[in-house]
């Protein structure tokens, strides 16, 4: 089974990360690739509902459990040692041609940081920790990296699908 591309976006809460994956997510499925997502949370958020079967299920032990609908799927499963977006897209998500992981900063792998000068803070990230590009309006900021605009979905898709 091949492994999809793996990039993680980064940048301070306010950043535009979220908006970035999106238009990033509906101009690569437009041109017809499979784009998986992974979203890292720091806070609790209740994945599974109490009562319900699935809930029981993992309360009883199960290591994961998925809900199934007509067309769609939830899946709840352990993530103790696996938490890295690589690991997580070889665990999970091997039918993707490319999954976007939002956050994870600190996670081995390569990176696109979104700063923004009106957020008034550093970057999150330095070369050393697999930044590759830079979603900015501060042109002083690792100049020796490929800088985009927050509007350049274009530019940037491209610079990521080179990436294969």
């Amino acid at each position: 089974m091949k492994m999809p591309i793996v990039i993680s976006i980064v940048g301070h809460s306010g950043a535009g990360k979220t908006t970035l994956v999106e238009k990033l997510v509906r101009e690569l499925s437009g041109q017809g690739l499979s784009i998986a997502t992974i979203k890292h949370a720091h806070h609790k958020v209740a994945l599974d509902t109490p009562g319900k079967d699935s809930y029981r299920y993992k309360a009883a032990g199960a290591s994961m459990s998925m809900l199934l609908t007509r067309d769609a799927l939830q899946l709840v499963a352990d993530a103790i040692d696996e938490r890295e977006p690589e690991q997580l897209a070889r665990r999970f998500m091997g039918e993707a041609d490319l999954v976007l992981a939002e956050g994870f900063s600190h996670a081995p792998g390569e990176k696109i940081e979104v700063l923004r000068r009106e957020c008034g803070k550093p970057p999150r990230c330095a070369l050393e920790d697999g930044l590759i590009a830079m979603i900015t309006d501060m042109d002083e900021i690792y100049p020796e990296l490929p800088h985009f605009g927050l509007e350049d979905i274009e530019g940037i898709s491209e610079f990521i699908l080179a990436r294969k």
